[in-house]
């Protein structure tokens, strides 16, 4: 038996972890005690991913639709029928009806979304859609137009801050979003040790609440009054550092004049936060040594994600924050990725969707116009689509509508290790590697934005090899371009020297096959940002530290507006702000009329894969079901195990109550990545009871946020009611059939 260091690629912590292996198989995973940032931490599912990935369902060849079902083939005849349908189409429509569908798996790679852009630039397709526009596409709009580029996204200095303000974010189950912070209950408590403060609102006292030293409760889909009430309170109480904002900042009269009229006793109705809480918030964030406020998808996911974002970054940025120790940071990669972006376009386009209107944001279209733009005829139409490291059919809103979209498609195919509830539509399943079949660095956000509390680098190499004829899905992106008569990135001599490089490779290291030599372009990666060969880094087995942050290097150096100064007042959220008071009032009307739906995630649930592992589905966890607060269950005549009937514009599910006092009252929980219902490659994950959250969420162009093309997937406005009618297993997972067709259930079809 052999051991080796890895780091875990499945979240954004990227614990370091010790692996053994015995005859060419995983049989063990633990944290890497040793590790230079990491320490010995690790959650269940990146210490059980060998087991989750090592599941008799994983694909090892390519898999072609026969009938109902799959038949194994091989990659010459996949390649050869995807590449003859791809020219067929590009002939006969345009290159934009051929679209790409790009999932959060492909973001923990450097290889994979690099080269699977490159395939679609060869192909000449604006069609990206990508799984931001579910979590987090607010984020980068907003900093397109504060910074200048899309993914500048400062960070809390967690390990000096003494006053953290987290808002709509579970850091304890779900790790940080857009920053790597190993053992976050750790972190959070030692704030407080150095007598600082963490406050947590949120609409659910979270696990995160639990070891903060405050919680306070907010009504669901309300955080933009919030922010507007705190940025008010800010600058009435003397909080602006008015010397930084002269020296680095446009806008702040405009944004001054905006908060003006909400105050927190105008907004207290609806946010359901008192006042003077939100001044306390406020003062201790005003007289702390160093403050962050920081956000994640139960912002992001709302109606005015967006704004509610941008007025997050005001805040930090008018009271002295950003850029300064104990405050929000912006990182240093291995080069200034910002500005290379900007002068060569990465990241920086600015499509107009066929439908909508939509500006792309990160080069991708709203994932909630994907339905559309493939029902609705006319130029532009998508008619094909490459789905790479993702599962929209369990992540997108409206689901039950996508399910007929994908299925009116002339071709799908899916790049993935399964058989999943998305690739069962497929007509060609490409079996890629996983994290641990493949060498890598750290993905984009540390390697090329340094966004780590512990500046670090390190490298992998496959811990084994793959099996049967998996393929890493750059080789998968360098073959489809070949088979579609295209070159990568839009250039058949970068195709060449790339192929070039194989066999190169295949000559001079056996057994490497003559794919994307990944070593060799992973080093490139790093010589470039002058840190030494992959080779040299990948000695360094428990990582090798980088310089620390150090707080004053942003402002007025590295920022890329086009004046070098963060841009306050961008006019596309000024307008959309001041249209808020309508809003506000009409919202105030109704605040009781319905009940809010918010989401919630287990300690092993990951999105929506985990799910086909016993483990993490015995013990009665194998389904999700509806948290109601005992107040509203009194009001609604619900028991704890009562089937109820949640209700939204767009769908009806029906699945078992479980009474929770941490919500605020008016407030549901429902987990998401539940409905494995329809997979055909899940032995596990399909025979669960759970159902699909995003029934319930709302797509199209006119139910999408304007300025992220965000879907509304948080804080839902629902009815909940006792199931109706007879009671028996079906009811977990869906409606009646009779009533399932009426409801548009859609992936709640199937009998448990």
């Amino acid at each position: 038996m052999e051991t080796k260091t890895t780091f875990c690629r499945i979240c954004e912590a990227l614990c370091g972890l010790e692996v053994d292996v015995e005859d060419g198989r995983v049989v063990a995973i633990r944290p890497d005690a040793d590790h230079v940032a990491t320490g010995g931490f690790g959650c269940p599912k990146g210490l059980k991913q060998h087991r989750i990935l090592g599941s008799p369902d994983r694909l090892r060849r390519p898999m072609k639709r026969h009938g109902d079902g799959f038949r194994e083939a091989t990659w010459e005849e996949a390649l050869d029928d995807i590449g003859t349908r791809v020219k067929r189409l590009v002939g006969e429509r345009d290159a934009d009806a051929i679209a790409m569908y790009v999932g959060t798996a492909a973001g923990f790679s450097v290889l994979h979304p690099i080269f699977a852009q490159g395939f679609m630039d060869g192909i000449g397709s604006r069609s990206m859609y990508a799984s931001a526009t579910q979590d987090c596409a607010n984020k980068f709009a907003v900093a397109r137009e504060v910074y200048g580029f899309a993914l500048t996204q400062p960070f809390p200095d967690v390990d000096r801050t003494k006053c953290l303000v987290v808002v709509g974010a579970n850091p304890v189950v779900s790790k940080w979003s857009f920053l790597q912070v190993p053992n976050p209950s750790r972190r959070l408590r030692e704030i407080a040790a150095r007598g600082g403060r963490v406050w947590v609102v949120d609409p659910r006292r979270t696990e995160t609440a639990k070891v903060a030293t405050d919680h306070v409760f907010i009504r669901p889909d309300t955080d933009v009054y919030f922010f507007l009430s705190f940025l008010q309170e800010l600058i009435a109480s003397g909080g602006v550092d008015r010397e930084t904002v002269a020296r680095h900042a446009n806008g702040f009269a405009e944004v001054a004049e905006l908060a003006r009229p909400w105050t927190p006793e105008r907004t207290e109705a609806l946010t359901r936060v008192p006042a003077a809480t939100l001044r306390e918030i406020v003062r201790s964030y005003r007289e702390a040594d160093g403050a962050a406020l920081y956000s994640s998808t139960g912002v992001n996911m709302g109606r005015h994600g967006s704004l509610a974002f941008w007025l997050q970054e005001v805040i930090n940025a008018v009271s002295g924050n950003l850029d300064r120790r104990g405050g929000t940071l912006v990182g240093n990669g291995i080069f200034d990725f910002a500005r290379f972006g900007k002068k060569y376009g990465v990241m920086t386009k600015r499509h107009s969707s066929r439908l909508g209107g939509f500006t792309s944001v990160n080069d991708a279209f709203p994932g909630g116009m994907l339905a559309d733009e493939i029902l609705t005829p006319g130029p532009r139409q998508v008619r094909a689509l490459f789905v790479t490291g993702g599962n929209p059919l369990i992540t997108m809103p409206n689901a039950g509508r996508l399910r007929d979209a994908l299925a009116d498609l002339e071709l799908l195919v899916c790049v993935d290790v399964w058989l999943n509830e998305t690739a069962s539509l497929a007509h060609w399943v490409l079996p890629a590697t996983t994290p641990l079949q493949r060498p890598d660095l750290p993905f984009v956000f540390p390697l090329f934005l340094g966004m780590q509390a512990r500046p670090y680098l390190q490298a992998t190499d496959a811990i084994v090899p793959p099996e049967g004829e998996q393929l890493d899905e750059a080789t998968i992106y360098l073959r489809l371009a070949r088979a579609c008569g295209v070159g990568l990135f839009g250039s058949k001599a970068a195709q060449r020297a790339v192929e070039l490089l194989g066999r190169l490779q295949a000559r001079l290291r056996p057994g490497r096959g003559d794919g994307v030599p990944q070593e060799w372009i992973l080093s490139m990666l790093l010589r470039l940002g002058g840190e030494g060969r992959f080779a040299d880094l990948l000695r360094k087995r428990h990582g090798r530290l980088r310089p620390d942050h150090a707080g004053g290097d942003y402002l007025g150096k590295r920022c890329v507006t086009d004046d070098g100064r963060v841009q306050l007042a961008p006019p596309v959220f000024v307008e959309q702000a001041r249209a808020l008071d309508a809003e506000f009032e009409r919202d105030l009307a109704r605040v009781d009329d319905r009940l809010r739906l918010i989401t919630r995630r287990s300690v092993t649930t990951h999105n929506s894969w985990t799910h086909n592992f016993e483990e993490f589905v015995d013990g009665g966890r194998d389904g999700n079901v509806l948290y109601v607060h005992p107040e509203d269950a009194t009001r609604l005549g619900l028991a704890s195990g009562d089937p109820a009937d949640v209700i939204s514009d767009t769908a009806t599910v029906r699945l078992p109550v479980e009474l929770l006092d941490d919500l605020l009252p008016g407030t549901v929980a429902l987990p998401h990545g539940w409905g494995h219902q329809h997979a055909k490659g899940l032995g596990v994950a399909s025979r669960t009871r759970g159902v699909n959250v995003n029934l319930l969420a709302a797509d199209g162009p006119g139910r999408l946020e304007r300025i992220s093309g965000m879907a509304h997937l948080t804080g839902i406005p629902v009815e909940v009611r006792r199931a109706r009618g007879p009671q028996d297993e079906r009811t977990w997972s869906g409606l009646p059939e009779d009533e399932e067709r009426a409801s548009r259930v859609g992936a709640a079809e199937s009998p448990v």
